[in-house]
């Protein structure tokens, strides 16, 4: 049995008095696709966030690989809270895109992609730059290597803050609601990058969507979660077409109908 990349103990996150995970356990294999979907407010985005340590957890343990995340083992084995130093390197393990592109609006593409390789990671810049071209061409964008963010439509906006998570190396790659943003003739363009990523290449990909044809296409397991913690979860065709809790079957009667 191969060790989970990822891996929720027992995971509480409030933000004061609200409760919005809930002892959450969840594990995701090395190379697996796996799409969370739910309700607003279920608990998927922050998901996510505590992964790329945008937020941090008020109870439990997260792990990436064979290291805890938050945390930081101490020399009698015990866990203590993380330095900043830890999480800076584990952060490297993980990439994510935003819904919003997040692009830096100064910066060319080829800039937007090299940055962090050159600054994060100390690679050299002319290697950089042809890391950075070859994810380019894999996303369709050679030719808009030296134009600004602004001059691009959302979709290939988006289409460069992929090849930006993925010149890092990561491990671990996480979509936040990656078309939500997009105007709807834009969305396939950006899922078809996707769908290519998942197929062709050996990423653990961590997807939370609106998108339930997309999610049944591209996932190995999709996992329902509501008001902070997993409901149901399963191989997309058994959740989508026989769904067992009738919270997941009326989440998926209600976006269904509505799509």
């Amino acid at each position: 049995m191969t060790e989970p990349i990822i891996r929720f103990e027992k995971v509480v996150k409030r933000f004061g008095d609200v409760t919005v995970l809930d002892g959450l356990d969840f594990t995701v294999a090395p190379g697996e696709k796996v799409t969370i979907i739910g309700p607003s407010g279920s608990g998927k985005s922050t998901i996510l966030r505590i992964l790329m340590t945008l937020e941090d957890i008020s109870d439990g343990v997260v792990w990436v690989g064979d290291e805890p995340l938050w945390h930081e083992k101490a020399a009698d084995g015990t866990l203590k809270p993380a330095s900043e130093a830890h999480l800076h390197r584990m952060r490297t393990r993980l990439g994510m895109v935003f819904q919003s592109f997040n692009l830096f609006p100064h910066m060319t593409v080829l800039r937007n992609i090299t940055e962090a390789p050159v600054h994060v990671l100390k690679v050299g810049k002319a290697e950089a730059r042809e890391r950075a071209m070859g994810l380019l061409d894999m996303v369709g964008l050679t030719e808009h290597a030296d134009k600004f963010p602004y001059q691009l439509s959302g979709g290939q906006q988006q289409r460069v803050a992929i090849a930006r998570a993925l010149a890092m190396r990561p491990d671990i790659l996480l979509f936040d609601e990656p078309t939500s943003a997009l105007d709807p003739e834009l969305v396939g363009e950006v899922q078809e990058v996707i769908r290519k990523l998942a197929e062709e290449h050996d990423l653990t990909m961590l997807l939370v969507t609106h998108e339930m044809r997309f999610a049944r296409e591209i996932s190995d397991r999709v996992c329902f979660i509501d008001a902070g913690a997993i409901r149901e979860e399963g191989a997309p065709e058994e959740l989508f077409t026989a769904p067992t809790e009738e919270r997941t079957q009326d989440f998926l009667r209600a976006v269904l109908d509505d799509g």
